[in-house]
């Protein structure tokens, strides 16, 4: 627990909340997210590559872009920011507070960039959306990202994603750059998820990490909005409709760098209740000093088992499909075939009877 007798906000919590002292990112990263890093932090070398690249991404203009054309948090500007800054840094004991800025734009957005220092950047239609509570989560979410190094990945990401709208003209070229675009912003979905774990670690309030995000969905009508109703969407997104849907799930979200809100506070929900979050709350957590000896083979293993559970367990109808398969599930043709009619239940002794004769003539069907 913070000192209650402390008074200054340099760096401490404006309210009593749980420091984590030592944490390391691994402790609230999503296994997809933490065996990336993991990897990437194990190879030798790594850090000079990228920074030897710093000089070919755009890192230089975009710290004097915002410097000259936002506004940076500080003791003298947008100082309940830098308060909330300072006590998410703090508590989850990232040494080196990095710069913030506000940006003019109505749409609320936030991001962590920089190679070789991140910067955090906040949007004025944020700033103005948020009630202090659940702008907190988010600031704790952008000192996540820096914590775990992803400002690193997102900066490539920014950069691949312009490179590709360049060489749109070379046909082999634009493809390679964009696979490696597809790959990034699938581990990139994945890293918001963990980055909401950080903001609940720093807010320490569920019920506001779950405003923001339905505010970032629906805009400043919290008292039109439901958290449970909200859930609920994500649970019908989950498991509605047939493979046609699953399909069109998967194209609408590839080229997103975010996972859908409602899944995002779904996701969120889930973790606050699982025992890892109540070790973590419990002072039971990976420390940043233990980093150099983590196994690169262990977070692959658990996060391999991570998808094996989330297809075994998803309501999902591709997902359930695949687990059909999986386990060897006989007559697949006919369960593809219903997955993408939504038929199969006539058959099957519904309202309809499922009669024989319509079992019989089913598959002779030019339409079947």
């Amino acid at each position: 627990m913070t000192d209650s007798s402390h008074t200054s906000h340099e760096n401490v919590p404006s309210r009593q909340r749980r420091r984590f002292a030592g944490i390391s990112s691994r402790a609230y990263e999503h296994p997809a997210d933490r065996s990336a890093l993991v990897a990437l932090r194990k190879l030798s070398g790594f850090d000079t590559v990228f920074k030897a690249l710093s000089g070919l991404l755009p890192e230089r203009s975009l710290r004097l872009l915002f410097l000259s054309d936002s506004v940076r948090v500080s003791d003298a500007q947008f100082v309940h920011l830098n308060d909330m800054l300072r006590d998410a840094c703090y508590i989850l004991d990232l040494e080196k507070v990095p710069p913030m800025y506000v940006t003019q734009d109505p749409k609320p957005n936030a991001m962590c960039i920089g190679l070789d220092e991140p910067i955090i950047v906040v949007t004025t239609g944020l700033v103005e959306l948020l009630d202090e509570e659940e702008m907190r989560a988010v600031v704790g979410h952008e000192v996540g990202h820096a914590l775990s190094g992803h400002a690193v990945y997102r900066t490539i990401l920014l950069f691949l994603t312009n490179l590709a709208l360049k060489v749109a003209w070379i046909p082999l070229g634009n493809v390679a750059i964009m696979a490696i675009v597809t790959a990034l912003r699938e581990w990139f979905r994945k890293s918001e998820l963990s980055a909401d774990r950080a903001g609940l670690l720093v807010g320490q309030d569920l019920q506001a990490s779950m405003r923001g995000l339905m505010k970032i969905a629906g805009g400043n009508h919290l008292h039109e909005m439901n958290v449970d109703a909200f859930l609920a969407q994500a649970d019908e997104y989950e498991k509605g409709g047939d493979l046609r849907d699953s399909v069109l799930k998967i194209l609408n979200v590839l080229p997103r760098s975010h996972p859908f809100t409602t899944v995002r506070a779904a996701e969120l929900k889930k973790w606050s209740e699982s025992r890892d979050y109540q070790r973590i709350m419990d002072g039971h957590y990976p420390r940043r000093d233990e980093d150099k000896d983590t196994s690169v083979t262990d977070s692959f293993r658990e996060s391999a088992s991570h998808y094996a559970d989330s297809v075994r367990t998803s309501k999902d109808p591709l997902m359930k499909l695949v687990g059909d398969i999986a386990g060897g599930a006989g007559d697949l043709g006919g369960k593809l075939r219903d997955k993408f009619t939504g038929g199969g239940s006539a058959g099957k002794g519904g309202a309809t009877g499922g009669s024989e004769e319509t079992r019989q003539s089913g598959p002779e069907d030019p339409e079947s």
